[in-house]
């Protein structure tokens, strides 16, 4: 029986880790992460910690700085019950897209686990965030922890001198919001120096004789004050106001009659991380997929060099397997489709495609059949796509027929399902496409934005609804959601529906 001592060459021979084991470890996976599989990382920060630490992380959504909220006291004590009680088990990691990237490792994992998850996490995920586009676009990993530190502060500063009651609402109303609190297509103007020396004496604690709407509006617009207020004609005024605006937030902190400078700083901070979240709500399967892939790999290929024993990688392929185990339609455990079991087959499919090609697939993939170098292939997938575009372009017939996909119709006024699409050429055209669109957010979410603002006659806000395939909003939450609107606006607020058809 071979062990650490008897062979160099293994990294540990047991379970329990210590941290020189791990250190080990992480060097054996950034050998073979870098120089086998080509990845660019950013510097590695891995911390260990315990249950309750990990439930905390839950919370908070798994940032390592976050402000104070009841809410995140509640998920707090969901989590802890279920966990206690063994209705729900917890992550072997959590990993947070910044620069260090910092992945916290659960201390009760084996040494083993230790190992599957670096790999994962402090390799495959941190890949994917420091070189996907989305994340270039949207996300500053340099400057996050120091954004957490000062969102952390200036809310608890609020706090104090405002009171927590008053906080709270205007947080209440943010979260509510924050699902539209994104900017999807493009950027916001950047802010001027007149806007930023404002945002700055407000984070400083001084609160000016006049308001931050009026400074940036005579920043913005260029208003004279001597000019008179007769109400702007319907275009003019959508104009300056750089109407419609998908982002209900940032125009509320822009535009709200009533908002104080501090309330207008936490509607900032709280759109500022729905933001930072934006990527990797379009990113779940390629980002889990190129972790899996990562690991897999790596696991393999200590394996075969001799690093880890039998045991070790039976651990970690059983560990493997489960996560990306994608139960059938009837089994109890089935909740749609496995990202981690979809993610993982397209890389292995891609491998495939480039080592291996059929006349099949030479004809679909023209560009990656026979590719020389499969790493590439997939670097620049993972760099280049997001979930629906990714899917859109290399899900294959190979894999629809391994996972057993056809599309089906569902009429509201048609008592039947009906099979629209089954496997051949169109089918398979038709079902890629179908999938694709369930993972793109301009479908998932509603298309609500702002369309008019009065503001220099009775201040109306008008929102307008996009409603597509007949989809309205649920009536509860719709409610709910507009007396936040309210909160933050001050005067009425009317949502309008315009109905439009999307075609599949």
């Amino acid at each position: 029986m071979l062990d650490a001592e008897t062979d160099p060459k293994l990294l540990f021979d047991g379970p329990e880790w210590t941290f020189e084991l791990l250190g080990k470890a992480r060097d054996a996976i950034e050998e073979i992460a870098l120089n086998d599989l080509g990845l660019n990382v950013y510097q590695n920060q891995i911390e260990i910690i315990s249950a309750e630490q990990m439930l905390d992380a839950y919370s908070c959504v798994g940032l390592p700085l976050m402000y104070q909220h009841w809410s995140f006291g509640k998920h707090f004590a969901r989590d802890e019950a279920l966990y206690r009680t063994g209705r729900q088990g917890l992550a072997y990691e959590i990993v947070i897209n910044s620069n260090p990237c910092i992945s916290y490792n659960m201390e009760e994992n084996t040494m083993s686990m230790q190992t599957l998850v670096m790999a994962h996490a402090a390799f495959g995920h941190n890949h994917f965030f420091k070189n996907n586009y989305m994340f270039l676009q949207w996300t500053d990993a340099d400057g996050i922890h120091d954004y957490l530190a000062f969102a952390k502060n200036y809310i608890s500063a609020c706090e104090e001198r405002y009171g927590l009651d008053a906080v709270e609402e205007i947080l209440d109303a943010a979260h509510a919001l924050q699902t539209q609190g994104v900017f999807r297509y493009g950027r916001p103007p950047k802010p001027t120096s007149q806007e930023l020396e404002a945002m700055q004496r407000v984070r400083d604690g001084y609160e000016a004789s006049r308001s931050l709407l009026d400074i940036w509006t005579d920043a913005t617009l260029g208003r004279d004050k001597s000019q008179d207020f007769e109400d702007e004609p319907y275009s003019a005024r959508r104009k300056s106001l750089s109407l419609p605006q998908e982002n209900l937030l940032y125009f509320l902190e822009k535009h709200s009659p009533v908002l104080k400078p501090w309330q207008r700083e936490i509607l900032r901070i709280v759109r500022v991380l729905a933001q930072y979240f934006y990527p990797q709500k379009q990113t779940k399967v390629m980002n889990e997929g190129c972790a899996t892939f990562v690991h897999y790999y790596i696991i393999n290929k200590l394996f075969e060099d001799g690093r880890i024993t039998e045991g070790s990688y039976m651990e970690m392929m059983h560990s493997h397997t489960n996560v990306v185990l994608q139960p059938d339609y009837d089994d109890p455990r089935y909740s749609g489709i496995n990202p981690y079991a979809l993610g993982f087959a397209m890389m292995m499919d891609i491998k495939r495609i480039c080592q291996e090609p059929t006349d099949e697939d030479r004809e679909w993939f023209p560009d990656i059949a026979g590719h020389d170098d499969w790493r590439q292939v997939l670097r620049e997938a993972w760099a280049n796509y997001r979930d629906e575009s990714f899917i859109q372009q290399f899900l294959s017939p190979h894999l629809m027929r391994k996972f057993k996909l056809f599309a089906l119709v569902d009429e509201a006024d048609q008592k039947d399902l009906v099979v629209s699409q089954i496997h051949n050429r169109a089918g398979y055209k038709a079902v890629r496409r179908a999938l694709a669109q369930q993972y793109d957010l301009a479908y998932l979410e509603p298309d609500i934005q702002v369309t008019d603002a009065d503001l220099r006659g009775d201040r109306r806000l008008i929102l307008t609804h996009t409603v597509r395939d007949g989809i309205h909003l649920e009536e509860e939450n719709r409610v709910e959601v507009l007396k936040h609107l309210r909160c933050l606006w001050g005067y009425d607020v009317t949502l309008d529906a315009v109905e439009t058809v999307v075609e599949a």
